[in-house]
């Protein structure tokens, strides 16, 4: 059998994407079989989900892929990809980090039951009477997890708008070379339209947001820390929750490095202070410090 990806594992050569190049791919709850969510994946996204263990979907109006929790934190692990008997449809069991899958703030997308009258299910012609109920609670306010923009957009729309920068860097570029990259762009945002960025629409809502932002993605590192506290963290096993720590960490940098830009301060200034206590133990450092 010939390779029909290009430089890509031969196990998708099994995956039926469609004319689009993409596939319906369920997210169902590990533990209770539940189902939380219906996304699309392409080839790029499904191969990083089976490499990251962690739910990488393709957004069909956006064009691009996005990382499941990416601006809500509500990450999900992955634990099993099942593919169907035409190889057409994806079944993913996940653990889902938060407990809420959906952008309403509800642990699962499928929130709606069409509920029927009994008397009018047995009357011919009257079976179209139906209504859909709500089933299942709001879990947390989505303003709560996505700020004040409308709920129903999508959460990868608000993701941080870094991969402007990324798509100008190759990896040999050392992380300096990244940091100030991304100060340029920081700067930049700063007198763009409010609605044309995540960064931009930050500022827009002003300092006391961005700090608020900062508290929140460390709350959330601190999770993913204790998440991963519990597992020996060289085991297989346990990757997800590096990867899953790894990642608000970066949040809590990528946050950090907007309320400097809000002050006009570079990121250089943050090296040199890490410079100047480098070689400082930190009893030394600590009495240096004026009052």
């Amino acid at each position: 059998m010939t390779n029909k990806h290009a430089n890509l594992p031969a196990w998708l050569d099994s995956v039926a994407f469609n004319a689009d190049g993409l596939i319906p791919a369920i997210a169902q709850d590990h533990a209770t079989g539940e189902i939380l969510m219906m996304a699309w994946m392409n080839a790029e996204s499904l191969l990083l989900t089976a490499q990251t263990k962690t739910a990488v979907y393709f957004s069909r109006s956006r064009g691009k892929l996005w990382h499941k929790g990416e601006t809500s934190g509500h990450t999900q692990l992955v634990h099993d990809i099942y593919l169907d008997c035409d190889g057409d449809c994806l079944i993913i069991t996940v653990t889902q980090q938060g407990g809420i899958a959906c952008h309403t703030g509800r642990k699962s997308c499928f929130y709606r039951r069409l509920e029927i009258d009994d008397k009018d299910s047995k009357i011919e012609g009257k079976g179209d009477t139906g209504e859909w109920h709500t089933v299942m609670p709001v879990l947390k306010d989505p303003d709560a997890i996505y700020g004040d923009a409308d709920a129903k957009t999508t959460n990868a729309s608000k993701a941080p708008d870094i991969s402007s920068f990324r798509a100008n860097t190759n990896q040999d570029h050392s992380s300096h070379d990244i940091l100030s990259e991304l100060d340029k762009v920081l700067a930049e945002r700063k007198s763009a339209d409010a609605d044309s960025s995540y960064v931009a629409n930050l500022y827009a809502k002003g300092i006391n947001k961005i700090l608020e932002k900062v508290g929140e993605e460390a709350i959330e590192t601190v999770i993913a820390g204790k998440d991963l506290a519990t597992y020996d963290a060289n085991r297989e096993e346990a990757e997800p929750l590096r990867q899953d720590l790894i990642y608000e960490v970066a949040d809590v940098w990528f946050h950090t490095m907007v309320t400097l830009a809000w002050f006009n301060i570079e990121s250089d200034a943050v090296l040199s202070e890490l410079a100047r206590r480098f070689g400082l133990s930190g009893i030394a450092e600590k009495n240096s410090r004026t009052e």
